[in-house]
């Protein structure tokens, strides 16, 4: 297994995968990746995101597709799309930070010097009130700005590249910026270039690209292209902490049941009560995403109980083989 996040985990118990069932990861043929893979997709200005995905899912043929992070209609850049069962990871992005760049005009001909001023009042957390055509309830809330940059002025017009926590406002943050030059300032233009660890130089998909790729698979069984496009559900777990787990626990998570003690094989080194955990099988599929209930001293030292709660089941159930009893019910008088 290549994925980061399995590299150095810290051995609880040793266990022989059964090659019978599951697949390798990133031995999945392309109708395995439909339905456990990701897409990352350049959107288009113009189309809204909801739109982008009723799109992909005609070129793809498939009944279920979904997106992490909304785009207006007018922003284009990186939008990841979750194919199949793949739609229930990726909620986990929403938790990194997101990159713009903005392009907008100030109302004035402000110095560098003050709009250096006026960019610094805004590094760190911020106060902002959703825009009047939000989708969301117009309160005031916090957020973060990690980053933020001139990388180009030409008079009024204004480059900026935004490093900052979902849920943030460009457009609002473009009109805080002017109300603190004085005259006020309106975006023109945004691209988003990264959304977690999906890098918009780390190569997008565009609708006609995806396109031409599941044509030439239909058509004359060549994958070489759509298998490049599409890739694994494991990878949007990427940032997050990890535990792998026995063959004969994997269907049992998939109906429902807790992961016990025994179960575990391997967890992710320092793991802390509270912690994101992705669960995976012995081949590094995703069976889940859990809450750690304890800290890795903890797992060490324990024999039975529950490590983990399951907030959401990604593997299909029957993946792998029933090797689970629920307890018989008491006999009636």
């Amino acid at each position: 297994m290549k994925l980061r996040q399995l590299e150095n985990l810290v051995e609880i118990d040793q266990d022989i995968t059964d090659d019978e069932f599951g697949t390798y990861y990133d031995k999945r043929s392309i109708e395995q990746l439909l339905n456990y893979g990701i897409i990352i997709l350049d959107k288009p200005p113009g189309p809204t995101s909801h739109e982008t995905v009723a799109w992909t899912k005609r070129i793809l043929k498939l009944p279920k597709i979904g997106h992490s992070g909304t785009l207006d209609p007018q922003v284009s850049g990186v939008l990841p799309l979750g194919l199949g069962e793949a739609t229930k990871a990726l909620g986990v992005l929403l938790l990194g930070p997101k990159e713009y760049h903005a392009l907008g005009r100030v109302h004035s001909l402000p110095s560098k010097e003050k709009i250096s001023e006026a960019i610094e009042m805004f590094r760190g957390e911020i106060f902002q009130k959703p825009p009047q055509r939000s989708a969301v309830v117009r309160q005031t809330r916090t957020r973060s700005i990690y980053e933020l940059e001139v990388l180009e002025q030409k008079e009024r017009l204004l480059l900026m590249r935004v490093l900052c926590e979902a849920g943030t406002y460009i457009r609002k943050l473009y009109y805080d910026i002017g109300e603190i030059l004085g005259p006020g300032a309106t975006m023109i233009e945004l691209r988003r270039t990264r959304v977690d660890q999906f890098r918009e130089t780390a190569g997008l998909v565009t609708l006609h690209e995806l396109a031409d790729a599941f044509a030439l698979w239909e058509e004359k069984k060549d994958d070489g292209k759509l298998v490049k496009m599409i890739k694994p559900v494991e990878l949007a777990l990427s940032e997050i902490k990890s535990a792998v787990i026995r063959d004969s626990a994997v269907d049992a998570m998939c109906h429902g049941a807790q992961l016990a003690i025994p179960g575990i094989l391997q967890i992710s080194p320092s793991l802390k009560k509270g912690d994101l955990v992705g669960i995976y099988t012995q081949k590094g599929e995703a069976v889940a995403l859990a809450e750690s209930t304890m800290s890795e001293s903890e797992i060490h030292d324990a024999t039975k109980g529950y490590a983990f709660e399951t907030k959401r089941i990604i593997m299909a159930p029957n993946t792998y083989p029933k090797k689970w009893r629920t307890k018989q019910a008491p006999p009636k008088d």
